[in-house]
């Protein structure tokens, strides 16, 4: 049996609206990172089967380059505190809660952050908790800090900021495990994250198996076609893809 998760009390119980993230099977989270660097092939993929879900790098910039992760959503939702931030500051009115999306989170979680523009939303100790708790990396719809930390733990993130100002008395986390917008796209905890130098990918985990068929196609059609460019195979001659 289960042992009931014991909670920090940073945030009200009734703000997490799933205790429980659900589960991918991990051979389909497997069978995604055996794709590599496929943003690309996955966003075409989408694009055909009618799917939104994709944000580029240039919006959500890779801190640790090279890195591509798959794993599945863990979601918080972040606003700007109440108040004057210096009169917080002098209080030490600490509003955030990422600390608890760490304290649920379960091996291969990506903690997908709906942030506050402007400071920090997450910091290398932050980083080096989620990594402790098994977390893949984090996607960051606003600012992050201390990326020399998260670096050294390996816990790659996807930021569209990075700021050394504290979101600590700016930041109020608000829900944990509900949807998220994350540059226009809803994503939902559950949901599949892929991400690499190219961009970010939220895929529905109701789609992610007719997804990942039609990406592994690809793949294989695009290096099939590699091999042919590499062998002198003449331009007209070249394996046609679909």
């Amino acid at each position: 049996m289960q042992q009931e998760k014991r909670l920090t009390g940073k945030i009200a119980p009734e703000r997490i609206r799933h205790m429980g993230v659900p589960r991918a099977d991990p051979a389909l989270l497997a069978a995604y990172r055996a794709l590599g660097d496929a943003s690309g092939v996955i966003s075409d993929v989408m694009d055909r089967l009618g799917i939104p879900g994709v944000v580029a790098a240039s919006t959500l910039a890779p801190t640790l380059p090279g890195k591509v992760i798959v794993g599945t959503a863990l979601t918080v939702r972040n606003v700007m505190q109440r108040g004057h931030e210096y009169e917080a500051a002098r209080a030490v009115v600490n509003k955030m809660a990422e600390f608890e999306a760490h304290n649920l989170a379960q091996p291969d979680d990506v903690l997908v952050i709906q942030g506050v523009a402007g400071v920090s939303n997450m910091g290398g100790i932050s980083a080096q908790l989620g990594k402790r708790h098994g977390e893949v990396g984090a996607i960051v719809m606003g600012g992050v800090r201390d990326v020399a930390h998260s670096r050294s733990v390996d816990y790659p993130v996807w930021a569209s900021e990075i700021t050394p100002r504290t979101g600590k008395w700016r930041v109020e986390t608000v829900e944990i495990n509900g949807d998220v917008d994350i540059a226009g796209v809803r994503v939902c905890c559950g949901d599949i994250v892929f991400a690499d130098d190219t961009g970010v990918c939220f895929i529905p985990v109701a789609r992610a198996q007719e997804v990942l068929a039609m990406a592994q196609k690809t793949v294989a059609d695009e290096e099939k076609k590699c091999a042919a460019i590499d062998a002198g195979t003449h331009i007209a001659d070249l394996p046609k893809s679909d």
